[in-house]
């Protein structure tokens, strides 16, 4: 099982480099990148809990458990968000400006998780 600091190291580089495809136009990429850090986050505060997640659903399930247990409905609405742009990267619908402010509701779920 991977180590909390390894899906940190793995958070931050997906974050600059959905920024760095953001500013090239690729927002379809750059919406993969952001899902990729809202995923190793995620998996960052399983992996200090000694949880092992495998699947989309239990990366689900356990925001949703988090989300209860530290009483804050906000992280459901930004992992929403970041959910939105996965699919944004097979869909390709979502408008430049959206895939931006959706982007800014992911750093502020990474933020509220860093210290989790």
């Amino acid at each position: 099982m991977a180590k909390a600091k390894d899906y940190l190291k793995l958070n931050h580089k997906y974050l600059y480099e959905a920024e760095e495809l953001v500013r090239k136009g690729d927002f379809v990429q750059a919406s993969e990148k952001f899902w990729g850090a809202t995923a190793a986050i995620v998996k960052s505060v399983t992996a200090k809990r000694r949880v092992n997640i495998r699947s989309h659903e239990g990366i689900y399930k356990f925001v949703d458990r988090l989300s209860s247990e530290l009483n804050d409905p906000e992280l459901l609405r930004l992992f929403g968000l970041a959910s939105a742009l996965h699919q944004n990267f097979y869909e390709n619908w979502l408008s430049p400006k959206m895939v931006i402010n959706y982007g800014e509701a992911v750093k502020q779920l990474v933020d509220k998780l860093s210290n989790t």
